[in-house]
């Protein structure tokens, strides 16, 4: 049974039936799944989602598909671990990561390609594609070979070799394109008008992106049906943040938790950073960029939800920043070193941009703070073997390797 009314523009408020449609034919503004809340209200509890499996499945009442035959492997649920020695480093008491590398290809694209694979199939597609930065190709990749279906990933060419390998294994047919990310979105966008395929971050965008929302529910959860005081969310296309936040007001609009101002900040590399460039500017219009950052899983210059996100950060209060390259690596290197976290480029720049967030004044010391960690390190290795250090090569004795001088005094 589903609980979605119709797909609704969030720009006029036309509404729409619930088919692979993505933008309004009157004002060209986006669609969006639209719920009818009253009935989830009656119908949903704390007690009901904790009796359910740990994915995000449990949280069904919230997601935009028909029935119960799930296109699953098992994803969400990952470990909100308390992060007490980066939260001492930074100045920070209470400070959680939300680790979303334990998904099953390693990547919150996990959470958005299982909904919109299963909306697909109810649809009767027979082919899942999309324009991927890496972690979206793995997932369509894996899920489409879950649910039987034909695949189609468009990629950059010049994609992190650990991502291509990772989507290749499950034998898609993968393109590389000579371009970036807004490229080769442009040419998947040509694609979808001319063959009826179920393109995931295109048609089917008004449900793949109600994926992300698990992860709103899952923290509120996990800190004990509260929301966090400030969260800070790594932004690509803009789509995570706003949905972050949507599911966090969805609990709260239902009476899970109790609502209260929770403060989202945006994190950016520096080259490519539309979204918070036009926050420091102090306006509400980005202006799309070419980027330039190893940070390839964010590099979209041109975020179709870049608007919403700085809708979204002006009213949560919140704020965003951005790093470089070298305070990327750093932050990759910082999160293992304290807490036994191997992050992707992504993940370097939420906790470099959480640490200057801290630097600056604009986080409270004392609140609740998440930080979330989006994909592993192991599909972006090549970002951070510059920068570690060397192995210690010697001969099998003791003396050996006492000579090395790595024994405590």
């Amino acid at each position: 049974m589903s609980y979605v009314k119709a797909l609704k523009c969030r720009e006029c408020g036309q509404e729409y039936e619930k088919t692979a449609k993505y933008v309004c034919e009157f004002c060209f503004g986006p669609l969006e799944a639209a719920y009818d809340y009253d009935k989830i209200k009656k119908d949903v509890s704390r007690e009901k989602i904790a009796s359910r499996p740990l994915n995000i499945w449990r949280y069904r009442e919230f997601l935009p598909v028909e029935g119960t035959r799930y296109n699953t492997l098992e994803e969400g649920y990952t470990p909100l671990i308390r992060a007490e020695r980066l939260g001492e480093e930074l100045g920070l008491s209470n400070l959680y990561v939300k680790n979303d590398c334990a998904n099953p290809t390693h990547s919150f694209k996990d959470r958005v390609v299982a909904v919109a694979s299963t909306r697909a199939l109810e649809l009767g597609f027979d082919t899942l594609a999309c324009a991927s930065t890496g972690n979206l190709a793995n997932a369509v990749s894996a899920y489409g070979a879950k649910g039987g279906m034909k695949r189609f990933v468009f990629i950059p060419s010049n994609l992190e070799p650990s991502k291509v390998t990772a989507s290749l294994i499950y034998e898609p047919n993968l393109i590389g394109v000579n371009g970036n990310y807004d490229d080769v979105n442009r040419l998947c966008s040509e694609i979808a008008g001319k063959y009826k395929w179920a393109f995931v971050n295109i048609n089917m965008r008004p449900y793949y992106a109600e994926g992300s929302k698990t992860l709103g529910f899952e923290v509120a959860e996990q800190l004990g049906w509260k929301a966090p005081d400030q969260v800070v969310v790594p932004v690509a296309s803009g789509s995570l943040l706003t949905k972050i936040w949507k599911g966090t007001e969805e609990f709260a609009k239902v009476g899970l938790i109790e609502r209260k101002k929770m403060k989202v900040f945006g994190a950016q590399a520096a080259g490519c950073s539309p979204v918070t460039t036009a926050f420091k500017a102090k306006t509400d219009t980005f202006r799309p960029v070419k980027p330039n950052t190893i940070a390839k899983s964010l590099a979209i210059g041109n975020p179709a939800d870049g608007f919403y996100a700085l809708k979204t950060i002006a009213e949560s209060n919140g704020g965003a920043e951005m790093v470089t390259d070298e305070e990327i690596v750093e932050g990759i290197k910082l999160l293992a070193r304290t807490e036994g976290i191997f992050a992707e480029t992504a993940g370097g720049v939420t906790i470099g941009c959480l640490k200057k967030l801290v630097e600056s004044g604009a986080l409270d010391p004392h609140a609740v703070t998440v930080a979330y960690v989006t994909g592993t390190g192991l599909k972006t290795q090549e970002a951070v073997t510059d920068h570690l250090k060397e192995v210690k090569v010697i001969q099998p004795n003791l003396a050996a390797f006492e000579a090395t001088h790595m024994v405590p005094a």
